[in-house]
């Protein structure tokens, strides 16, 4: 039995009928671009994650490129970010004229390490840009301190932390604003890219909107140079149907996360992930550390499991920015953890056999590996 990192065809075969009524109702529509159902999803979503504004755009890249610029970022500026993550992040920075600065992460987590952020301010910080990464949220709480002592605005990237929570808050309220990636994949994936800003603060949100159309929010009437980036009708209206089963499918992956840290447990050289205390993971992804990495993923593969590796090099190191002079070394536990993670099959509809059968093929790997050391 083969079994898959993600089955979107298992998840659509459960909510079929009310995805093909949705899509059904927007193709009768003839209304597939700023139709009905984005203006509800954008507030259905906000609500979802707590907060009063939401502007919907065409993918989670875009989202964070154009809430970078509305938040005023530009040449000059610096962004404190980190490096274990995918390009997105690094890029809607660079793509702004601004530079990033990257902190290391926390080892558990792999998220900031707030103990770094202060260190690495300078008169020309502008925004600080944590990342929930693998479903988990950073440490915001210690995030936010810093920022407000010296009066920075908090960017959430929660591309993958949809439902993620700390201390009874929902990704997307934890800082001054977030942005959202809706890729299939995702624990709420449209079928296709899309993605979403959101904020408390009704005029950024208004600017990303501007931002978004054109700059202008009128039909031929643009007030500075902006783009093409709009969140279409039939993803929203796809969306919508998903956001309703959302906690349902972040409470069966956790139970299959559960399963997995069981099933795994006191089992050297493996390093599993934990939640912080008061933080709720969405666990977009289950991410084993082991230093045996790419040995332990051909071997499953072998035997028809897929696994993934996010992410293999951190972006201080890739030759994209090479021109900001990174170098090996520079962030220890963010380059270790390139070389460690393996992220095992994980989504709402595995069933908990396969949870069970990939975690023996794991053991056995790593008991074989303690045995020839």
């Amino acid at each position: 039995m083969l079994v898959p990192m993600v089955d979107l065809k298992a998840q659509y075969h459960r909510i079929r009928a009310e995805v093909d009524a949705a899509v059904a109702r927007v193709v009768e529509s003839g209304q597939f671009i700023h139709g009905e159902d984005c203006g509800l999803f954008e507030k259905e979503f906000a609500a979802y994650c707590g907060v009063t504004h939401a502007c919907g755009v065409a993918n989670g890249t875009d989202a964070l490129t154009i809430a970078v610029r509305a938040l005023g970022i530009g040449p000059g500026d610096e962004v404190i970010t980190v490096a274990n993550t995918f390009i997105a992040t690094g890029e809607a920075i660079l793509l702004n004229g601004a530079r990033p600065v990257f902190v290391d992460v926390e080892p558990e987590t792999f998220t900031m390490d707030p103990a770094q952020i202060e260190g690495a301010i300078t008169s020309r910080t502008r925004l600080i840009l944590p990342v929930h990464l693998y479903g988990h949220p950073a440490d915001m709480k210690a995030v936010n301190d810093v920022a407000g002592r010296h009066g920075l605005p908090v960017l959430e990237d929660a591309a993958q932390a949809h439902g993620a929570e700390e201390e009874g808050r929902r990704a997307g309220a934890l800082g001054h604003a977030a942005t959202f990636s809706f890729y299939p994949g995702k624990n709420l994936g449209a079928y296709g890219d899309a993605g979403m800003v959101v904020s408390n603060d009704g005029a950024f949100i208004a600017r990303v909107r501007e931002i978004a159309n054109h700059g202008g929010v009128r039909k031929y009437e643009n007030r500075v140079l902006g783009t093409n980036s709009r969140l279409d009708t039939l993803q929203a209206a796809v969306l919508r149907v998903k956001l309703r089963h959302l906690d349902l499918w972040n409470r069966e992956r956790r139970e299959r996360a559960a399963a997995y840290a069981e099933a795994l447990a006191d089992l050297p050289p493996l390093a599993l992930p934990r939640e912080r205390p008061g933080a709720r993971s969405a666990w977009h992804l289950y991410t084993i550390q082991t230093p045996d990495r790419d040995g332990v993923k051909a071997e499953l593969e072998r035997k028809g499991i897929a696994t993934a590796v996010h992410y293999p090099k951190p972006i201080h190191m890739q030759p994209a920015l090479a021109g900001l002079g990174g170098r090996a070394g520079d962030l220890p536990v963010s380059e270790r953890l390139c070389r460690s993670v393996l992220c095992l099959p994980l989504y709402p509809e595995m069933p908990l056999d396969a949870v069970a059968r990939v975690a023996a093929e794991v053991r056995s790997l790593c008991r074989t590996a303690v045995a020839r050391s």
